[in-house]
């Protein structure tokens, strides 16, 4: 009975260093990429999420670009779960990239692509636990949106958790 009671001590303490099961969108073996001709000025404004991997999920947030450095980001956060965000989020590199404290999960933020004209645009996380579509208009443009999801898979993403 004692070696019974050991063995399902040592079973118990094993099955706990089993890793946690995967929760990202994407192969985080996969490169991830951000914007490279990103203009933090053109990015400020009101944003529709249009596609998220949080399933149904959908709101509005709004980017205040303070002109030196950070946006005061208010809304819907569509990242982990629909909480909502009011947060400021700082510009850490070149190319779109962002961090928040909290908001988003605290993680680094890539704005991987966004168009042009700035009607659409592609966020997510190198750890894939988040990504998100986010557009000026809802619905979007079903070109743009197609351009975007083919930024997400290009990064590595699973498209079939990317949903409206």
């Amino acid at each position: 009975m004692r070696q019974l009671i050991w063995v399902l001590i040592g079973v118990a303490a094993l099955a706990g260093c089993a890793p946690e099961p995967s929760t990202s969108l994407r192969d985080p073996k996969a490169l991830i990429s951000s914007a490279s001709l990103f203009d933090s000025a053109r990015f400020g404004g009101t944003w529709q999420v249009v596609a998220s991997g949080v399933p149904g999920c959908s709101g509005q947030q709004n980017w205040a670009w303070d002109g030196v450095g950070a946006y005061h980001v208010t809304g819907t956060a569509c990242a982990l779960s629909a909480q909502t965000v009011d947060e400021r989020v700082v510009l850490t590199g070149p190319g779109g990239r962002l961090a928040a404290r909290t908001g988003f999960g605290g993680e680094p933020i890539f704005v991987m692509w966004v168009d042009q004209d700035y009607r659409i645009a592609a966020l997510g996380t190198p750890s894939g636990r988040w990504g998100m579509i986010l557009s000026r208009q809802s619905p979007a443009r079903p070109d743009l949106l197609k351009a975007a999801r083919e930024v997400f898979d290009f990064n590595g993403y699973d498209l079939a958790k990317i949903t409206p």
